[in-house]
């Protein structure tokens, strides 16, 4: 996105605030004009005097006091309007900043979850405060001085040239050098503040990858190793940066000296007219209190293109992850199913991630409302892949899913996932207090059931002996806990969200072999009459499922119930095998000889 593109883009997000803008730039129009006006009462007042010296006479106020008032009128219109085109401006950008982080925000909400595990969420919060940060200082600095600025420069300075056009044209020269300037700098720098942008995303990415690791740089010794790198990728981005630096500090220093040299040269040229009765005294004040007024304008660009190129990369970065979209949508016309009874049907369902072989090919199963499925396999033969397809993580390239005979891609988003409790092999807990991170499954549930929940995952004992209860702060991704506890919370959640469907994705991993036998019973109690598809690698605790699904490179290669799969001596059968054997602690009843 070239630099004027990007800039309009940014001003384009002000629609929002349609009215207050258009009002500002009004405003603005007003302020550029009084600016322009008050350079030319003063040279008329001086011409007027001059004109009265001339003639040996003393001035008279009723000539002047017209010109005087009205130049009184403008400055004073400056200063109002400034004002208030200052405050109304800086409030507008403030608002709309905040609106689009929260745009931002909702958007990355609804991106995939194959966009999530290649984005950190370091660099997308970088982005998200960096990028509205830089709006908010465009908005403000175009409403309070640009727009008023560029008014100037196109449409007044031009208007010079009918006061007097060898001086106007002296000034247009300015504008003219300066312009080529700025696009020569431009060229020289946006690919190189493009390299320091990504390495401060590299460095905020690094930052919060360490920060989130702590205990594991501090097992493993690496804080010196750590510090170390950051300070060679700090190194690194100061040597990027100060290339830029430099050219802006040469642009500065051209500004300076073109806006001395151009005064010099008005003023020179002024007098040479003036002796040869082609302008007057005033038109010669006149130029030079315009000269003066442009220099400022110029190098109050100067500054702003400086800013603008440096916010640039941030701004194409936020601009970026807004133009991403997600691969999941609702199909025209969806409907909200409201409560499904839960009859999950996989027909001929094939999907592959990008560049990748098939994940999953040619999957077909029906799991009836009520029945309990259970997925097994190696790591990588597609069960999580397959179910993360039924609550539309991704779509399927070929294939349907249907739940109650309805295409789930005919359902809402929202109406899907609501009929769909999924416990997660990671807990993924909030830094926020236990009762917070149960509501996450049921926001308006009583007290009674957030009790009846946490009693059915077995968690009720750890949370009363927490030393705020359910008020406690479980710590950032639940650190504060226990791997058994943070998931027993996890299904806790799941149970209280109480939805017809539920996916237990090796929900029972983390727990010790006792509370995972007493949850394994809760579970039981809990899924009675909801559709369940367990994920598990122990396969001791899927027993008792009425269909099992054994899974090998993405196909469903072996169906049937845990006896008989086992009897068939097939796949099952060896991965149950060898799960008895590297298990010296396995219970004798535990898998048949």
């Amino acid at each position: 996105m070239s630099f004027l593109s990007l800039y309009a883009r940014v001003l384009r997000q002000l629609s929002a605030a349609k009215g207050v803008a258009v009002a500002l730039v009004i405003a603005n129009l007003g302020l550029a004009a009084a600016q322009f006006a008050e350079p030319v009462l003063f040279g008329r007042i001086v011409d007027r005097l001059a004109d009265a010296q001339r003639a040996g006479a003393a001035p008279r106020w009723l000539d002047i006091l017209p010109l005087l008032a009205a130049w009184v009128v403008f400055a004073l219109f400056t200063i109002g309007a400034g004002v208030l085109v200052a405050l109304h401006a800086d409030r507008l950008a403030h608002r709309q900043r905040l609106s689009a982080m929260a745009a931002y925000f909702d958007h990355v909400l609804h991106l995939p979850t194959g966009f999530h595990a290649g984005a950190h969420s370091g660099r997308l919060l970088k982005v998200m405060i960096e990028g509205a940060t830089a709006q908010m200082a465009l908005w403000q600095s175009f409403l309070r001085e640009h727009c008023a600025g560029f008014v100037a420069l196109t449409i007044l300075l031009p208007m010079t040239l009918l006061i007097n056009a060898r001086l106007g044209a002296m000034l247009l020269a300015l504008v003219v050098a300066f312009g080529l300037m700025m696009n020569f700098v431009l060229r020289k720098t946006q690919g190189l503040q493009g390299s320091v942008d990504r390495l401060h995303s590299d460095l905020a990415e690094r930052v919060s990858d360490v920060l989130g690791n702590v205990p594991v740089i501090q097992s493993f010794t690496r804080i010196e190793e750590e510090a170390r790198a950051l300070r060679s990728l700090i190194d690194r981005v100061l040597g990027a940066q100060l290339p830029v630096l430099s050219w802006w500090a040469v642009a500065a220093v051209a500004t300076r000296a073109s806006a001395t040299l151009t005064l010099l040269a008005i003023f020179v040229t002024g007098i040479w007219l003036d002796i040869e009765g082609l302008a007057t005294i005033g038109e010669i004040v006149t130029f030079m209190s315009l000269a003066t007024t442009l220099i400022g304008r110029l190098e109050q660009n100067v500054a702003f293109v400086n800013m603008t190129v440096t916010q640039a990369p941030k701004l194409a970065q936020f601009f970026e992850v807004l133009d991403t979209h997600s691969n999941v949508a609702e199909r025209p016309g969806a409907v909200d199913v409201g409560r499904l009874t839960g009859k999950v049907s996989f027909d001929h369902v094939s999907f592959a991630y990008a560049g990748a072989q098939a994940a999953v090919s040619d999957v077909s199963f029906t799991a009836e409302a009520g029945r309990t499925i259970a997925l097994v396999g190696a790591t990588g033969s597609g069960k999580s892949t397959t179910l993360s397809l039924l609550h539309r993580v991704f779509d399927p390239q070929k294939g349907a899913i249907l739940i109650d005979g309805l295409d789930i891609r005919d359902m809402t988003l929202q109406s899907l996932r609501n009929n769909i409790g999924v416990v997660f092999q990671e807990p993924f807990l909030f830094a926020r207090s236990i009762e917070e991170n149960l509501r996450i499954g049921k926001p308006d549930a009583s007290a009674a059931e957030i009790a009846a929940a946490l009693d059915r995952a077995q968690a009720s004992a750890f949370v009363a002996g927490q030393p705020m209860g359910l008020a406690t702060p479980v710590g950032e991704r639940g650190r504060n806990l226990s791997g058994g506890e943070r998931q027993r919370l996890a299904i806790a959640r799941a149970l209280l969200k109480d939805p017809p469907i539920m996916i237990l994705d090796e929900a029972t991993s983390a727990l010790d072999a006792n509370t995972e036998r007493q949850l394994q019973e809760a579970l039981e109690a809990a899924m009675h009459g909801r559709t369940t598809l367990i994920i598990a690698h122990r396969l001791a605790t899927i027993r008792r499922a009425d269909q099992i699904l054994v899974f090998d490179h993405g196909r469903v290669v072996e169906a049937g119930s845990f006896d008989d799969l086992i009897a068939r001596q097939g796949l099952f059968s060896s991965l149950a095998r060898a799960q008895f054997i590297a298990s010296e602690a396995a219970a004798p009843d535990q898998l048949p000889a």
